[in-house]
């Protein structure tokens, strides 16, 4: 008796069993050593495209990656999608997407250049804040080997930069010098109403001039519609005493106190000649310039002579002294130095290496000075 298979097709009688032909053409396909199952013809031809797809030329994994790159730069630089919207677009996840970003920079896939409205020169900006661990570094570029250009160029690039913090700040520090009388004429007018400008060092001399902080800080106030505490005491005295004397006296002490307070200070570094302003303003006199020279002093920073590997240079002097002391300008959440010109270069690298400051506006020379040494 025969016995009909409805699926397979099988006859089986008297215990012989014998496979026919199916009425499609299935086939097995060998999964395992322990199971099997039929395979279908869409499967079959499946299967046939992938075998011809190996034996065609594939595309490298790098050559895959690069075009990746360039696809997930191109949204995101040229076409302004976010990582997250890349990353669905492609198939990846938004770590994968900003690693890719982050090589297509190293790798040179993506080029980026700052060009500025304002003369700067970036390439420099970044070189010195890499160097010294700056958090802000302004460089403008200078035409003329001119130390009075350069001052009033990087007076404006130091007010351009003050006036541009976000946010405001309440209080400001400020030193005083030729280069903070130049920064103050650049100043826009009201550009931070109500601002409380504090003296951070002394600086009454004998003489008139008006490079003294009196001046400069009341200037400052004006050009923000604010108020000046100013430091009525020379920058350098006489005598020790009279020196802690004066830091005792509760009208010098709070000053002393509002200028440490200050988040903010903003100051030049000056450089140690006979044209120092402190020797105009009878600080100093020649005789005690030259002897500064002798210990290696470059320059000053707040009224402190420092040497070029930022160390104070002559202890005598700096007792009698009267300001903030220098070191804790380290303190501060933004201390700019604003100084420029071929006879403030050593001062400037001495500031950077004493650390005394973690902004710094400047001159493309004295940057190049700086990057070299």
């Amino acid at each position: 008796m025969l016995v009909p298979h409805s699926r397979l097709g099988v006859r089986a009688c008297a215990g012989v069993c014998n496979i026919c032909c199916l009425p499609r053409p299935y086939r097995y396909d060998k999964l395992n050593s322990r199971s099997e199952r039929l395979v279908g013809p869409a499967e079959m031809v499946r299967k046939r495209k992938a075998r011809l797809r190996v034996s065609a030329p594939r595309v490298s994994s790098e050559e895959q990656r690069e075009h990746l790159m360039v696809q997930a730069a191109k949204l995101y630089y040229d076409l302004d999608r976010t990582q997250s919207e890349i990353a669905k677009q492609l198939g990846l996840t938004r770590w994968q997407v900003g690693r890719l970003l982050h090589e297509a920079r190293e790798l040179d896939v993506v080029r980026i250049d700052i060009s500025p409205r304002s003369p700067r020169r970036p390439d420099l900006e970044s070189a010195l804040q890499r160097r010294f661990g700056l958090q802000e570094a302004v460089v403008v570029p200078v035409t003329v080997d001119d130390d009075g250009f350069i001052l009033d160029a990087v007076a404006q690039a130091g007010a351009r930069y003050l006036a541009s913090l976000n946010p405001r700040p309440k209080t400001l520090g400020m030193s005083w010098g030729r280069t903070m009388a130049a920064m103050v004429r650049w100043m826009p007018h009201n550009w931070n109403r109500g601002l409380h400008v504090v003296v951070l060092n002394g600086g009454i001399g004998r003489t008139s001039s008006p490079n003294q902080p009196v001046d400069i800080a009341v200037r400052m106030a004006a050009s923000a519609d604010g108020f000046a505490t100013i430091m009525p005491v020379p920058a350098i005295l006489g005598l020790r005493s009279t020196k802690e004397a004066l830091e005792r006296d509760p009208t010098i002490s709070g000053v002393l106190q509002a200028a440490q307070k200050t988040p903010i200070a903003c100051f030049t570094v000056g450089a140690l000649s006979q044209q120092s302003v402190h020797v105009e303003s009878g600080h100093l006199t020649t005789t005690e310039v030259a002897q500064l020279r002798r210990k290696g002093a470059v320059g000053d920073i707040l009224g402190r002579f420092i040497d070029r590997d930022g160390r104070i240079a002559d202890e005598a002097i700096n007792a009698r002294t009267i300001g903030l002391d220098p070191r804790e300008l380290r303190d501060k959440e933004c201390s700019i130095c604003v100084a420029g010109g071929k006879s403030k270069h050593a001062a400037v690298r001495a500031g950077l290496i004493g650390r005394y400051y973690n902004v710094l506006v400047t001159d493309e020379q004295t940057a190049s000075f700086l990057l070299k040494k």
